[in-house]
């Protein structure tokens, strides 16, 4: 970039500076905001990681992407690259796309609607003594991004996956050239779930941060429908969209424990929800929160502005769904307000047809939390839990004894298996770890046969980090895979990212940047790449790989794939999604 180009771009940051972010950062408003000086200290992609998934997401949602790169460079002083907009990595041949049914896939979140994260063999395409013999075979970069927080989905040879700023690629899936982009009104950080429709069409789904759902052609790309299923200004979309049968079934998140760091904010409103949509159409269905019972005022801050409840219990992940008994399952996240809802830290099940609860299991009660409560948030409850949520989507597997169970992990540290024809009781627990805000089990398991997989998170805690593998119908642990020190002096190595298993091999990243494969017998490690460091990309955009967390490792007909970089929360930047295959 020259320095003409640059001076022009400052010109514009200083600009949007004043309009959008001047009036708190330059007076006592907001007595949290920070000042200029001390923004000044920061990268400029700290500064577009706040505005686009950080503390001032919902400030920055009206902004595009160069709007927010051109107030960080503002800020800071300092130059990014805006990536490469150009036709640089496009498929030179758009092939006919072989669909549903056609060789191997991963479809959406957990591979299919049991959320169990196993690949077999046949789809797999890859064995235990392949794994030592994995190579990097190409590199796909996210324009403008500093996180890399979206699962791919690989069907009939096309890969499908969304990025930080709202764009949805089709590449190829041996490849990574791309066939197809589409620009989403916000980023997208669902899976993508595709499907055929009873018209014989093929379409995906998957929902972005301003709680859209949409409906694309999975060969064109072009948009069918689009939903926004939730008006509340901090609702979204993280979770992936899981089908069955007509029905699509959508979970409802928010940032509104973010909201609630503006002492003038009336905190707080927003209630977690499951929504069912038509394929075809998408006509609402039904849509069930999780909460009952309506916000209402209960107060007033001592900053004088109103408190509301109850509210909370976000969805964070992909619903499960369970044929047999027809019911959909979620796990909720924790209560912003007091009193905490019976259904917030909960496994809560959904009749299929009508949206009706049919039962719910709480695991953690009295759970009340939002951010900045360390900093005397005046909207802060009087007790502040633990920010227990469940991040991570039930499992529904059958036991070696015949008995079907639900597995779950949580960010308490505990996991669990619950009887999903009693109620959801407690079959088994065991506790991994005390539990954080950012510990336990954050973002996903794998269970094969015989074993649930989970990744520990001890960031915060003094508890040990790494993998546990546990039996399936007992609880009992069979072994504990830890971490050495991190791979770099100033990160950190807890596993938060989801687990992924194959026949023989569980596959997890690290928040230092390492992609590690364990033997699922005795927890071997048998491969290790380190993900850190400057990538040349197949698109052209300048790659760099950093922590890894939130989706999980994809393995589809002897491919693995991983995103790497992951900003927020102390993070390591990064932008990439890495293929491997074995010559």
């Amino acid at each position: 970039m020259g320095p003409e180009l640059f001076a022009s771009r400052l010109q514009n940051g200083e600009s949007l500076f004043d309009d959008h972010c001047a009036p708190c950062h330059f007076s006592d408003v907001i007595p949290r905001a920070l000042a200029v000086e001390t923004m000044r200290t920061f990268e400029p992609e700290e500064i577009v990681v706040a505005l686009t998934d950080g503390a001032m997401r919902e400030q920055g949602e009206g902004l595009s992407r160069f709007e927010r790169v051109a107030i960080a460079e503002f800020v800071t002083g300092r130059a990014i690259g805006l990536g490469s907009d150009t036709n640089t990595g496009l498929c030179s041949v758009s092939d006919q796309w072989k669909g549903l049914g056609n060789g191997p896939q991963w479809n959406g979140w957990g591979a299919d609607v049991t959320n169990r994260r196993y690949q077999p063999a046949l789809q797999a395409g890859l064995e235990i003594s392949d794994v030592s013999r994995l190579e990097l075979k190409w590199a796909f970069g996210f324009p403008d991004a500093t996180s890399a927080w979206a699962q791919p989905t690989v069907v009939g040879g096309r890969l499908f996956l969304g990025d930080q700023n709202g764009k949805v690629y089709a590449l190829d899936a041996k490849t990574g050239c791309v066939h197809w982009t589409f620009e989403a009104q916000s980023g997208v950080r669902s899976s993508i779930t595709v499907t055929r429709l009873n018209d014989g069409r093929q379409v995906l789904f998957f929902g972005d941060l301003n709680a859209n759902v949409y409906s694309l052609d999975a060969l064109s790309g072009e948009r069918l429908w689009t939903n926004d299923v939730e008006n509340h200004e901090g609702a979204r979309i993280t979770g992936a969209p899981v089908v069955y049968s007509d029905k699509i079934f959508v979970p409802v998140s928010s940032a509104e424990e973010t909201l609630a760091l503006d002492p003038e904010y009336a905190c707080c409103t927003f209630r977690g929800s499951l929504v069912a949509l038509d394929t075809a159409t998408g006509e609402l269905d039904w849509k069930t929160y999780v909460i009952s019972e309506r916000p209402r005022p209960r107060g007033r801050n001592p900053d004088g502005a109103f408190l509301m409840g109850p509210a909370g219990a976000a969805i964070w992940s992909a619903p499960t769904v369970d044929v047999a008994r027809g019911v959909v399952y979620v796990g909720t996240g924790n209560a912003y307000t007091e009193p905490s809802s019976a259904t917030s830290d909960a496994i809560v099940a959904f009749d299929l047809e009508t949206g009706a609860i049919r039962w719910w299991q709480q695991m953690t009660a009295d759970d009340s939390f939002i951010h900045g409560c360390d900093q005397r948030n005046p909207n802060c409850p009087k007790e502040v839990g633990g920010d227990f949520d469940f991040g991570a989507s039930p499992a529904l597997v059958r036991s070696v004894d015949g008995r079907d169970l639900l597995i779950i992990g949580q960010k308490s540290g505990v996991g669990y298996a619950l009887d999903p024809d009693d109620g959801g009781n407690i079959v088994w627990q065991l506790r991994l770890d005390s539990g954080s805000e950012l510990g336990g089990v954050e973002w996903g398991f794998a269970v094969d046969n015989e074993k649930v997989y989970f990744g520990n998170s001890a960031l915060l805690t003094s508890g040990p980090s790494g993998v546990a593998a546990v039996q399936v119908g007992t609880g009992e642990l069979v072994w504990f895979a830890g971490l050495d020190s991190p791979v770099c002096a100033s990160c950190n190595s807890p596993m938060r990212a989801a687990v992924t298993a194959i026949p023989g091999v569980v596959f997890v990243g690290a928040y230092d940047g390492m992609f590690r494969a364990y033997a699922s017998e005795d927890g071997t490690a048998i491969w290790e790449f380190d993900t850190n460091g400057d990538y040349k990309t197949v698109n052209g955009v300048a790659g760099k790989g950093g922590s890894i967390n939130g989706p999980g490792t994809v393995v589809v007909g002897g491919m693995v794939y991983t995103p790497s970089g992951y900003a927020s929360f102390g993070g390591r930047p990064g932008n990439v999604l890495l293929a491997f295959g074995v010559d």
